[in-house]
């Protein structure tokens, strides 16, 4: 049987860069290699995208951070640079090309370009802008190539925390209040900002760029100082912000769905961070957090985390995977819909491979489903007509 040659994108221009790297390592590692060719594809921060000299092989992100600091220090071998664009002019422009062998030819000035890599699918492995809001699901729409994951529109949405809002309210799903600053506007008139948040909201609030994952740049904040200073923070990453009302006595419970048009959801886990909330440095730093999985819920709360996620995948749209969080509040018992992750953390230890592990699904597993999902949602799109005659 053939292999299927698998291009596995990661790196990007966001914040979460070496969270990708730890997740990229995972599924470089874990591709069944009698089934797949892996081909890895970095993306550096300045936007270059490289053939990688070899796979990452870091296991976390603090390891990542380690390596990308050594790697900064390291000069870029010249003649690896993967270009979208084809010389000579008579090729296409935009071609990621399937099913030649991959050869290093040259362009009219000299420099080095990778011609035909033979990809059979993308793998992206990439978190935040750039990589999982829809920038490059659009590249590879473009490019019509079979790509895992969420299309165009639900990796936008997915990525902004504000209009997710609005879809999950148009639909009746439970949120909590909520409100949107520009960045531009805090800047500009930082006093009428804050007022007009607290006129809305009570503290202790949640500040958060709206375009960032990973807890990148989020603040949770009990008076006007603390409210201030995570505004500041958060316009250092987006031109747009959400303040969010605090659950009282949140719990912090997650939910892994799979498929495309029929989508499954696996057993809920709950996530008991090392600090106050899941920061970032909770996140991938510390090593205190603990996921109790399945989550300590009745049956009935577990049915509904798993009700309110598959809702929130179509919702948006999604298709391949997602990564739904929720706030269980311990004094009222409500539960709100978070946020949906379309590129969740992806290595090993991280909630979604351990979710589905937990309910039956091994990661290597988990990667044949999501190829596998890829290709089909592929065909189906090629069945569709692009001509009215």
């Amino acid at each position: 049987m053939k292999r299927l040659r698998v291009g596995v994108i990661y790196g990007g221009r966001s914040g979460e860069h070496e969270v990708s790297l730890a997740s990229a390592a995972a599924v470089m590692g874990n591709l069944d290699r009698s089934r797949y060719e892996p081909v890895p594809i970095r993306i550096e921060k300045d936007g270059r995208w490289t053939l990688a000299d070899r796979p990452p092989t870091a296991i976390s992100p603090a390891d990542v951070i380690e390596q990308a600091r050594l790697d900064a220090a390291r000069p870029v071998r010249p003649g690896r640079e993967v270009h979208l664009v084809a010389y000579p002019t008579d090729e296409p422009i935009l071609s990621i090309e399937r099913g030649r062998g991959p050869a290093l030819g040259s362009d009219d000035e000299g420099h080095a370009v990778v011609r035909g890599l033979g990809l059979d699918v993308i793998f992206p492995v990439l978190h935040g802008p750039y990589g999982e809001d829809g920038t490059l699901q659009g590249l590879l729409e473009l490019a019509n190539v079979p790509y895992v994951g969420a299309g165009v529109l639900a990796s936008a949405v997915g990525m902004d925390k504000a209009i997710m809002k609005v879809l999950f309210a148009a639909r009746g799903l439970p949120i909590v209040d909520y409100r949107v600053v520009r960045s531009r506007d805090w800047r500009a008139t930082p006093d009428t900002v804050v007022a007009s948040i607290e006129r809305g909201l009570r503290y202790p609030v949640f500040v958060k760029p709206v375009n960032l994952g990973s807890s990148v740049g989020i603040t949770k904040a009990k008076d006007r100082a603390g409210l201030e200073s995570g505004l500041a923070l958060a316009a250092d990453f987006d031109r747009k912000i959400i303040v969010e009302a605090a659950v009282p006595a949140a719990r912090e419970i997650e939910c892994a769905v799979l498929g495309n048009d029929r989508p499954e959801a696996s057993v809920p886990g709950e996530i008991i961070p090392s600090r106050e909330f899941n920061d970032y440095e909770a996140k991938y730093l510390d090593e205190g957090s603990q996921l109790v999985i399945p989550a300590p819920l009745t049956p009935e709360q577990s049915a509904e985390v798993q009700r309110l996620s598959i809702e929130a995948f179509k919702v948006v749209d999604a298709a391949g995977m997602a990564r739904v969080d929720f706030l269980f509040s311990s004094a009222t018992n409500d539960i709100y819909l978070n946020e949906l992750n379309t590129i969740p953390g992806f290595t090993m230890i991280s909630m979604y491979a351990k979710l589905w592990a937990a309910s039956g699904l091994d990661y290597p597993a988990l990667l044949d489903r999501l190829i596998a999902l890829a290709l089909e949602r592929h065909a189906e799109k090629q069945r569709l007509r692009t001509s009215v005659t």
